[in-house]
C-alpha cells in the first residue's frame, strides 16, 4: 500500500507571493485555469488573516464569466481554524451572521463547523470590491485527510473538478494526484465497457453530488453537464495523464480519437482488476469497493437518463 507524506516548505508563501497561474507542472496534480481576473481575485488575501491554502471554484473559471454578478467561491486552509476565525472577526466581523458573533465568537463558530458540519465554516453572499463572494475556512489537516482518505468526500469531492490556486504552501496540487486517480477509479466501476471522454467526467464530476438532496430539490439537474461542457478543457488537462498511464497498463485503450471527443474502452472490467492496480490507501480502496452497490439507487435517481446510456457490468 502506497502512503503519501505532506512535508510543509521551509518557507511559507506570503500573500505577495502567490502561485503562478499556470497548469500544474506534475502529472495529474490538478489544473488551474489561467484567469484574467487572477490578480483581482487573489486581491481578497489582502484583507483576510494568513492562510496555508487558497483557490478558487465554481463558475467563476468559465471563460466568459466577466459578469460582477456572477458569485466567486473560495476554499481556504488555515492551520488553526479558531485563531484564523479569531482575528478575522476584528478585521471582517460583517462577513459573519450576526447571532454566532455575539453568542460565541471564534468558539462557537469552530465548534459548529467541527460538530455540525463537514468541518468548514462558509461565510456567504460577503460584498466585496462590487463583487458578491462566499468563502470556506477549513483546518488544512482535515482538508488534507479528506483529499488522502475521502474522510468525508466533501473537499475531495470539490478538488476533483477544476479549481484555481491562489496559494499552496503544503503543496496541496501534489497531494490532490492520489484523489484525482481515485476519482477516475471509481468512475470507471460506474461506465460501460465503451464510453466518451465527456462521460467520463460527468460520472466523475457526479460523484461528489451523489446522495445531495440539493440534486434532487434544489440544484439544476443539469448542472453536472453544464458543468462538464463548460470546463471541458480543464477535465481533459487534469485527468489525461491518468488515462494515458491506464492505457500504458492495459486497463483502457482509446478508439476513433478526435479532438478529445473519442470512444474509450475499457479492457479490464473486473472491478478488482481496477483497485488491484490502483493500490489506492485502505478508506478509499474500501469506499470504491462498496461504490457500485450503494451508489446505483442514488444515480438512477439523480442521473436516469445518462446511467441508461451507462450501465455498468460487472463482469
Amino acid at each position: 500500500m502506497e502512503f503519501l507524506v505532506v512535508i510543509p516548505f521551509s518557507k511559507r508563501q506570503s500573500k505577495d507571493e502567490l502561485l503562478p497561474l499556470t497548469a500544474s507542472r506534475k502529472m495529474g496534480s490538478g489544473v488551474e485555469q489561467k484567469m484574467e481576473n487572477g490578480e483581482e481575485l487573489a486581491s481578497l488575501l489582502d484583507v483576510l488573516p494568513r492562510v496555508e491554502f487558497c483557490c478558487v471554484y465554481g463558475s467563476s473559471l468559465l471563460t466568459n464569466s466577466h459578469d460582477k454578478k456572477t458569485m466567486v467561491d473560495y476554499i481556504l486552509g488555515v492551520s488553526d481554524p479558531m485563531q484564523w476565525h479569531s482575528e478575522n472577526l476584528e478585521m471582517n466581523k460583517d462577513h459573519y451572521a450576526s447571532w454566532m458573533v455575539h453568542l460565541g465568537g471564534s468558539k462557537l463558530i469552530t465548534e459548529v463547523a467541527d460538530e455540525i458540519g463537514v468541518g468548514v465554516h462558509f461565510n456567504p453572499f460577503v460584498s466585496w470590491n462590487d463583487r458578491m463572494i462566499k468563502y470556506g475556512v477549513v483546518r488544512m489537516h482535515d482538508l488534507v485527510q479528506d483529499i488522502l482518505n475521502w474522510e468525508r468526500f466533501y473537499f475531495s469531492g470539490r478538488l476533483q473538478k477544476p479549481v484555481h490556486i491562489l496559494v499552496d504552501n503544503l503543496d496541496i496540487r501534489n497531494v490532490n494526484s492520489v484523489n484525482l486517480k481515485a476519482a477516475m477509479s471509481a468512475a470507471l466501476l460506474l461506465l460501460p465497457p465503451k464510453f466518451t471522454e465527456v462521460e467520463l467526467y460527468a460520472r466523475i464530476c457526479s460523484l461528489s453530488y451523489m446522495g445531495d438532496l440539493r440534486m434532487l430539490f434544489a440544484e439544476d439537474r443539469n448542472k453536472v453537464q453544464k458543468i462538464v461542457k463548460g470546463q471541458f478543457n480543464l477535465f481533459h488537462s487534469m485527468y489525461k495523464p491518468f488515462l494515458d498511464d491506464y492505457a500504458a497498463k492495459d486497463l483502457l485503450r482509446f478508439s476513433s480519437w478526435s479532438d478529445n471527443h473519442g470512444i474509450i474502452i475499457q479492457t479490464g472490467t473486473c472491478i478488482y482488476h481496477i483497485i488491484a492496480y490502483y493500490r489506492s490507501p485502505l478508506r478509499i480502496m474500501i469506499r470504491m469497493v462498496l461504490l457500485p452497490y450503494h451508489s446505483l439507487l442514488k444515480l438512477a435517481l439523480l442521473f436516469p437518463p445518462c446511467l441508461k446510456q451507462s450501465e455498468p457490468e460487472w463482469g
